[in-house]
């Protein structure tokens, strides 16, 4: 008969189901044994103790070993929720009528977190702080909204759904990025509910498998409960909820299939430490941690029991069939064993006749009738002070009244423990923690290895295993991810993940998110952080700038050399023939293209970035500026000659030297606006050489010069350059004794030739990872190789007369302009004869036709004294 129902209290000593602890539906139930649900913790603490988080259940059928498996799977999934159900900010809450809620809306991917149980005091202060942290609007860090506090408040446009990443970024604040949003107004608080999803996080267990044991198994069940196991072979760890026989079968089950050592066994307290169910099986069972509710032997009990005999127990109608089954005999002609080989003499004595030991239990049902006497005494102290006996007020006891005095009871028990009740009516949970061990000698006992008590207390030098040592097996699903690895969880089986390294410029942010290092920065070797990127430039001792250095040095010990020589020899006839002024010029803009080299190999910075804007085209605009300057002087000479005796304007060395000039200071003008546009200066560029391994990436430390600004600054110079070779042309059939046309076409026709090799390797080493080394070695040698061609085919002859053939440095005749029109005017008419002869042999019979037929004693003329050319 259920009592309950008509509320009276009752007191088990043996009765353990987690359901039993409902106070709406056994609200009069108490006992003096914990629950099932306190042996289910125990456990789950043990198992996260060893750092199993992937395990599989094996239930008895039944309401013991369903309950138990049930209440083991709802704890592991509590374990990984926050107990924290609501997160409030009241600042001010006392006008609200309505709360709108906050979620936080996570990566899909990202079940699991490391949500842990928040512990912290909610306030206003601390909650703002944490929710401060939180970045709106981005994704990778959870976005948060906010909700007006009033009756028309839309909740709908404030609402994400994903709980965890909420209680992720309020206990993890510093992976949250910041933010400078705050409470907006006073009627505004944070309010998180929790939902009824739970997200395992790393300590959580997943359940692998949940198997039950019928009540009455078909032959080959258990073979079969033992190969389904096996399907998840890294699940080495069962959570058993048990019978003594169906364990016993299992463990056999599991010997027949060559699985000993394999399996981690964790029984209830129905394997505890009892020998039948290991009994010939030793092996398989070694290494399996048993739980027990701990127990204590009574000693006055076994005083009293061990004294009891057929003559001083006749008021326990059962005891007559104990005596017989005890001491295996026969009471007299109606024993209640029948064919029992001897007959029970009255005299045997209980633990020295017979084996005795202790039922565990006794200790329990002690202490559940001391609870009962010790509420009675209670109410009777409260409603009999005084009176003897049962008083009218205890006549009819209340239920409810009688009840209030046993959760209120506290006492030492039989064994000495505390004997207490909670709300619901549960004794504290004190459980002994046992492991199956074979020693030396090849004796296998129970030892005890730790205890619990609201907590778990084991002592891990204790522990064997199969394998002879500590070391702890495992039972986990994934093994952890190296450094560097981010899990990518399994969908549905949070304790499950593949490792998936961090790639390219991303380190691992945290244990399931890969981060992009910022631009500057690559990623250090384990992937766990940012560190910046080293910062390169040209050094001198490298191969190319080796080259270059040695081409230009070699240049301007040459131009030097030729400079010293015109200055030395300034007033002989090649160097005034030659035109020193505009000699001078060009000369100033080959040795500034030799120069250059050095600025552009220099280490950065704003001084050496201005030299380079100053001068990197100013030596061509310099010599080109010259070398066009004379072509179109001799152009415009041959041209007058044609139809006029008359000299052409602006011929004399003060012109050339102000045409030179004025061309010349368009480059500087171009150089001005640069300026002030774009002051000079230094960057790092991360882009040139950020090659696919990191470990391999560099910063280019460089002036701030583009491409485009490149292409400007040596635009005009290559104009003129196009130009003069344009003159060139057109003044290729001038004689090679008037002036030197033919040395300064070929100049500019070797030096386009450079040019136009210049560009493909300039421009065409972009995506090189070398692109700095080979854009300025080609770009110094090429200005180098153009100098070199205009100071040896147009100064290299003269200088080689000047040193070694003085004897040729003599005065020619003066020409006349007449002569000049004449030899215009015969070349114009005998042009033909250069598809016949040799261009040179025509023009040498022209210099010798216009030699004889000038008058000797013509006074105006054209020296080369006046006019070089």
């Amino acid at each position: 008969m259920n009592l309950l129902y008509l509320q009276i209290p009752q007191i088990s000593y043996a009765s353990t189901a987690p359901e039993l602890s409902d106070n709406t539906r056994y609200d009069f139930f108490s006992r003096v044994v914990p629950p099932d649900s306190y042996q289910a913790q125990a456990m789950l603490d043990i198992v996260t103790a060893m750092g199993w988080n992937y395990v599989s259940t094996l239930a008895s059928e039944g309401n013991y070993g369903e309950s138990g498996v049930e209440a083991f799977v709802q704890i592991s999934r509590d374990s990984a929720c926050s107990k924290l159900l609501f997160i409030r900010d009241d600042a001010p809450a006392a006008e609200f009528s309505h709360r709108s809620p906050l979620f936080i809306a996570p990566d899909e991917d990202q079940l699991i977190l490391p949500v842990h149980n928040q512990s912290a005091t909610p306030g206003p202060n601390l909650w703002r702080k944490r929710v401060s942290a939180m970045n709106p609007g981005d994704t990778d860090t959870f976005s948060w909204f906010y909700g007006q506090g009033t009756e028309n408040d839309d909740t709908g446009n404030h609402v994400h759904v994903g709980t965890p990443g909420t209680l992720f970024c309020l206990h993890y604040v510093g992976q949250c990025r910041p933010t400078g949003v705050t409470l907006m107004g006073e009627n505004h608080f944070l309010y998180v509910l929790w939902t009824e999803n739970c997200f395992h996080f790393e300590g959580g267990v997943c359940i692998a498998q949940s198997l039950k044991v019928l009540r009455e198994p078909r032959p080959g069940e258990f073979d079969k409960i033992v190969l389904r196991l096996l399907e998840t072979p890294n699940a080495r760890a069962v959570i058993m909820f048990a019978n003594e026989d169906d364990i016993r079968r299992i463990l056999d089950a599991a010997k027949r299939n060559n699985l000993t050592g394999h399996f981690l066994w964790v029984g209830s307290d129905s394997w505890g430490s009892k020998i039948s169910p290991v009994v010939q099986q030793e092996r398989v069972a070694e290494g399996a941690v048993t739980i027990l509710p701990k127990r204590a032997s009574v000693d006055a009990f076994d005083r009293y029991f061990k004294s009891r005999s057929l003559s001083n127990n006749r008021r326990n109608v059962w005891f007559a069939e104990f005596w017989e089954e005890n001491f295996v005999c026969k009471l007299g002609m109606h024993g209640k064993r029948p064919g029992s080989p001897k007959k029970c003499t009255g005299l045997e004595k209980v633990g020295r006749d017979s084996t005795y030991e202790q039922e565990g239990k006794v200790q329990f049902v002690m202490d559940a009738v001391y609870a009962m006497a010790h509420a009675l005494h209670h109410m009777h102290r409260e409603l009999c002070a005084g009176y003897p006996g049962l008083c009218p007020r205890m006549a009819n006891i209340d239920g409810k009244e009688l009840l209030a005095h046993i959760r209120a009871v506290g006492f030492n028990g039989s064994a000495g423990t505390p004997v207490t009740f909670n709300e619901n009516g549960d004794a504290p949970g004190r459980y002994d923690i046992f492991q199956y061990q074979i020693n030396n000698r090849s004796t296998a006992e129970y030892k005890v290895i730790g205890h619990w008590t609201n907590q778990l207390h084991l002592d891990m030098e204790t522990l064997q295993w199969t394998t002879g040592d500590s070391s702890l097996p495992a039972s986990v699903c994934s093994l952890p991810c190296r450094t560097g690895e981010r899990k990518k969880v399994v969908k549905g089986v949070p304790c499950c993940w593949h490792c998936e390294r961090c790639e390219g410029y991303h380190i691992q942010a945290s244990e399931f998110t890969c981060e992009l290092c910022p631009y500057e920065k690559r990623p250090d070797q384990n992937r766990t952080s940012c560190q910046a990127i080293p910062i390169i430039k040209l050094e001198w001792h490298s191969p190319w700038a080796l080259l270059p250095v040695f081409i230009s040095v070699l240049g301007i010990i040459a131009t030097t050399f030729v400079i010293v020589t015109f200055v030395r020899y300034n007033d002989t006839p090649i160097v005034r023939a030659s035109g020193r002024e505009m000699s001078y010029v060009l000369l100033t803009g080959i040795f500034l293209c030799y120069v250059i080299t050095f600025p552009m190999i220099a280490a950065p910075d704003v001084v050496v970035c201005s030299f380079c804007r100053i001068f990197l085209g100013l030596g061509m605009c310099f010599s080109y500026a010259a070398l066009l300057t004379k072509t179109n002087r001799i152009h415009r000479i041959f041209e007058q000659g044609k139809t006029a005796v008359t000299a052409p304007r602006f011929i004399a060395p003060a012109s050339q030297l102000v045409i030179t000039f004025s061309l010349i200071s368009v480059q500087l003008l171009g150089v001005l606006v640069w300026f002030a546009a774009d002051p000079p200066h230094t960057f790092v560029d991360y882009g040139e050489q950020r090659t696919q391994d990191p470990g391999n990436a560099r910063g280019v430390l460089k002036c701030d010069i583009s491409d485009l600004s490149l292409i400007c600054s040596l635009g005009y110079s290559i104009l003129l350059m196009v130009t003069c070779t344009v003159y060139a042309i057109k003044t290729r059939g001038v004689p090679e004794t008037f002036n030197e046309a033919k040395p300064i076409g070929f100049t500019m026709y070797t030096t386009c030739i450079i040019w136009l090799a210049f560009i493909p390797i300039f421009f065409g080493t972009a995506q090189s990872a070398e692109r700095m080394y080979i854009q300025t070695a080609t770009l110094t040698v090429s200005l180098s190789l153009s100098a070199s061609v205009s100071l040896g085919m147009l100064y290299m002859p003269k200088v080689y007369i000047i040193i070694l053939h003085p004897e040729q440095n003599v005065p020619k005749r003066k020409r006349s302009f007449k002569a000049i029109v004449t030899v215009a005017t015969m070349t114009s008419k005998l042009s033909h004869l250069a598809a016949e002869r040799p261009n040179g042999e025509v023009k040498t019979e022209l210099c010798e036709g216009v030699e004889a037929s000038v008058p000797p004693t013509k006074t105006t003329y054209v020296s080369y004294t006046n006019h070089a050319m």
